[in-house]
């Protein structure tokens, strides 16, 4: 039992470390994957690979981001600076090589190192095996899982190196030099290469450890920032991060609202059902079953104002709502600025990110004209909406200064369920120039900011959470 907790500690922080990259590791597959490390061991790298990846990694993105995470992890070239490491081992030493009895003369009792040996005698065998042993128990001792910063590498390299010992091993080379003999100096002067190779191999070796255990935090860091930004406001580079995103976050959604939900209806007892769950005790009732509501998936239409000026949000909310297809019965989607058009079949038959840049090209980006597109919808689509059916309407309501044709909006307000009106604007703003937001908030169930991922998610979350 002694030998189990050297032997899981590196799995421990493994699956540390994958959760920090993103994969999704709970307990039982911690569990099963401790199992595994039991039975076939740390010694075939390869073989370790693939078992814990048939463990760890359950998606295709769960699987590259665990190659990464394993290949970086398990990386142990800190001190591979030769072909074969046993040359030089099984060597013997030489009368005129200056460290090849480190043990000797000034110092020789007094160098730091760890489990028994010196520093300066691992140094001077070139046991690489052996410092990178050293190495790792003094990060562990360190605290090498803690770093977070880039700031922190000198600090937590020097950390490292005075538990291997170093500063006892430069009090001793400077006593080496202080005896003034060529056997002293030749011997510092040797061992003054080794510790800069040592120092080097630890900066990386901090510098791995760095990208492994700040990953997570630093991503998770970005990711809140990300989420919380206006999304007009965002940079091309971040556009692909945020599109992640949009999938993980309606991911998780449709996961948890996907499957059929009921209501229990408190107090009211399903007679038949409950006769039928105690036939096996001649009818009496030890079993009760409560009625139940069925929670329908609510069905959407969503009519996005793609001009210039809401064109951004109008795309993330595209992309959010086919994402989460499983847990929606029926989505129709419609795009306008001077015009409506049904942009559903596009975004239905294409990938969503190709389909969003069609509808673009199609309509987006010209000057709003909302009491026009509002009267293409009450043409073409007014007589599929009913009591079931969800509005939500995405835009500033910048009309141009044409005319609103509130009446509209107030005649699918009495045929829908609810209107959600979703505007990238500051309340601050609404009402002031050309904005129509006043008029049309009155025939709407709900109208609330949104322009970022975080107002996004919350809304879409309302819209399930009160499904009935």
């Amino acid at each position: 039992m002694a030998t189990v907790a050297p032997a899981t500690e590196p799995l421990r922080r493994f699956l540390q470390v994958a959760r920090g990259a993103g994969l999704r590791v709970s307990a039982a597959e911690g569990i099963d994957a401790a199992r595994a490390v039991d039975l076939i061991g740390y010694e075939d790298r390869a073989v370790l690979k693939d078992t814990l990846g048939l463990v760890l990694a359950k998606t295709p993105d769960e699987k590259a981001l665990y190659d990464e995470a394993f290949d970086l992890y398990f990386k142990r070239d800190e001190f591979a600076g030769k072909d074969d490491p046993g040359d030089d081992d099984n060597a013997p030493a030489s009368d005129q090589d200056p460290a090849s009895n480190p043990a000797g003369g000034p110092g020789g009792d007094g160098m730091g190192g760890q489990g028994g040996q010196s520093l300066g005698a691992l140094l001077a065998s070139d046991d690489r095996a052996a410092l990178a042993t050293a190495m790792e128990q003094a990060a562990r001792e360190a605290g090498i899982e803690n770093i977070r910063f880039f700031t922190q590498k000198n600090l937590y390299a020097r950390r490292i190196l005075d538990r291997m010992g170093l500063r006892a091993l430069e009090r001793d080379m400077e006593a080496m030099r202080q005896t003034g003999t060529p056997e002293g100096l030749g011997r510092a002067q040797f061992l003054d290469g080794k510790v800069e190779a040592l120092r080097d191999s630890v900066r990386d070796f901090v510098e791995r450890n760095l990208l492994l255990f700040a990953k997570g935090d630093t991503e998770k860091f970005r990711e809140e920032l990300l989420k919380s930004a206006r999304l007009s406001n965002l940079e091309r580079r971040d556009l692909d991060r945020m599109r992640v995103l949009v999938r993980q976050m309606a991911k998780k959604l449709a996961a948890r609202y996907a499957k059929t939900r009921r209501r229990r209806l408190r107090g009211q007892l399903d007679t038949r059902r409950t006769l039928r769950r105690n036939m096996g005790w001649g009818g009496i009732p030890f079993i009760t079953v409560w009625k139940q509501k069925r929670i329908e998936k609510p069905r959407v239409m969503v009519l996005c104002d793609v001009s210039g000026s809401v064109a951004a949000m109008a795309q993330f909310l595209l992309m959010f709502l086919y994402a989460l297809n499983e847990a929606l019965s029926d989505i129709r989607s419609f795009a306008f600025a001077g015009s409506l058009i049904e942009v559903s079949e596009i975004l239905e038959k294409e990938p969503v990110e190709e389909a969003i840049t069609k509808i673009m090209s199609l309509i987006g980006f010209g000057s709003s004209n909302y009491g026009n597109s509002f009267a293409d919808f009450e043409d073409g689509w007014m007589r599929f909406v009913t009591n079931k059916t969800t509005v939500i309407i995405l835009g500033d309501a910048r009309g141009n200064r044409t005319d609103p044709r509130t009446e509209i909006i107030a005649r699918l307000s009495q045929r829908s369920k609810r209107i959600i009106w979703l505007n990238p604007e500051y309340r601050s703003a609404w009402g002031t120039g050309d904005s129509d937001m006043y008029r049309y908030a009155p025939f709407c169930n709900l109208v609330t900011v949104c322009n970022t991922l975080r107002h996004l998610e919350r809304a879409i979350t309302d819209i399930l959470e009160d499904a009935v």
